[in-house]
């Protein structure tokens, strides 16, 4: 693997071949569940909502190696083969333990109610490995290997769903052809690693091993802290009897996740190429240009708020954020969600010039998550039980609102000038 690949842009053409790979299989699901939603109706279609969304956050676990190994392998030479190992092995385990606790649970209690719960987690983490392994291919230069390998996955999504619709599949049983059939896909992607990179030698560089680990933390954790924000509501409609609210929120909510997955994939692509700018002097740019996005988001997510208790004071409006059914449900739903995807799309771009900037501010980002979910929570525990899916939205946007603010007072605080420290190139030691 030449340091050119490393650092590299795929040309236009290749990043045509890449969005289409990467939107055939968005555009699959988001089939797939309006496909299921009409075929099984909202009471089955419920649960199954609730149990994918629930689990969505779990993607980003393996998926985690992906975004430190982008950072970490243009920044070095001599470790660069172990640090990709050591990727691939932060991507497989999740799989693995999920997968176990599938197989055990199907043959020890075949009905029972964590089955779909734990067959929706293997479906996402097989996604999240996936994602990462085509990460690889693209830092060794084999971008096309990314967009085979989820073109197969739309392939399989598709034939799952035509499935449903013509032989009447259960939602128990879509939930465990779909992390099969994707796991096979995965799988396939790793073989097609080169030797060193999937089947290493055994790794004795304790050092080494740990700071990749805290990298991956501080790196990946952030992601998977933002995705759980939108677990907990899930969890508050089932707490307080509202699955059947889960449906149009799963929906609306996957149409805005789809958006900020092509965004994130997107920053992903650029990340080597960014990671290597923003080195030294050139990381108080990408700091200033993080602030004023943060600051956008604070005064754009005030002025929701209050939007939003004026929306509540009005009968039509009022009327159409608490509808059940029928097209004033979505048409609000969907305002929400265009509001919801540009505050996250904001956040998550200030978080990615932050995160490339340097060392000292990696667990900038983990506080800033932590900060989300505690407002997404106390925010979901007071608006989703009288508003329901309309309820959730302004949870979800204020908590990012939340998070922007403490993300901008803790860079300000912590730093007001360049990074002092130039990264070494043999080791990991300067670059995490």
């Amino acid at each position: 693997m030449t340091g050119a690949a490393v650092g590299a842009v795929p040309r236009r053409l290749m990043m045509l071949r890449l969005l289409l790979g990467r939107g055939s299989f968005r555009a699959s699901v988001q089939l797939m569940q309006v496909v299921l939603a009409v075929v099984w109706g909202t009471i089955a279609y419920g649960p199954f909502a609730n149990a994918l969304g629930a689990c969505a956050w779990l993607v980003f676990l393996p998926n985690a190696a992906e975004k430190s190994a982008l950072k970490l392998a243009p920044r070095v030479r001599a470790t660069r083969a172990t640090v990709v190992a050591l990727a691939v092995r932060f991507a497989v385990a999740p799989v693995l333990v999920f997968a176990a606790a599938l197989l055990v649970t199907a043959v020890a209690a075949p009905e029972s109610a964590l089955l779909p719960y734990l067959a929706a987690a293997c479906w996402h983490t097989c996604s999240g490995m996936l994602m990462t392994v085509s990460g690889l291919h693209r830092l060794r230069g084999r971008a096309a290997l990314d967009a085979w390998a989820f073109t197969a996955g739309a392939v399989l999504v598709l034939g799952v769903t035509l499935a449903t619709w013509l032989a009447d599949w259960s939602p128990r049983t879509v939930l465990l052809v779909l992390p099969a059939g994707l796991a096979v896909v995965a799988l396939t992607a790793v073989a097609l690693l080169p030797r060193d990179w999937s089947r290493p030698e055994p790794l004795r560089r304790r050092r080494l091993v740990l700071a990749y680990g805290r990298t991956t933390w501080l790196l990946g954790v952030p992601e998977l802290l933002d995705a759980l924000t939108v677990a907990v509501v899930f969890f508050v409609l089932a707490a307080v009897g509202r699955v059947a609210d889960s449906g149009p929120f799963y929906l609306a909510m996957l149409g805005a996740s789809a958006f900020c997955s092509i965004v994130r994939y997107q920053l992903r692509i650029h990340q080597p190429g960014v990671s290597l700018r923003q080195r030294g002097s050139g990381a108080v740019t990408g700091r200033s240009r993080a602030m004023a996005i943060l600051r956008a988001v604070v005064v754009g997510g005030v002025a929701f708020a209050v939007l939003f208790a004026a929306a509540l004071s009005i009968p039509v409006s009022r009327d159409a954020l608490l509808a059940d059914t029928g097209l004033a449900m979505w048409a609000a739903l969907g305002t929400l969600t265009a509001v919801e995807v540009v505050a996250a799309v904001a956040v998550m771009y200030g978080i990615f010039l932050i995160e490339n900037t340097g060392g000292p501010l990696l667990g900038v980002s983990f506080r800033g998550a932590l900060w989300r979910l505690v407002a997404t929570t106390v925010c979901a525990l007071c608006l989703v039980p009288p508003f329901g899916a309309a309820g959730g939205f302004a949870a979800v946007v204020v908590a990012l609102a939340v998070e922007a603010a403490a993300l901008h007072h803790m860079v300000r605080r912590r730093h007001s000038g360049p990074l002092p420290t130039r990264p070494s190139r043999a080791g990991l030691s300067s670059t995490t």
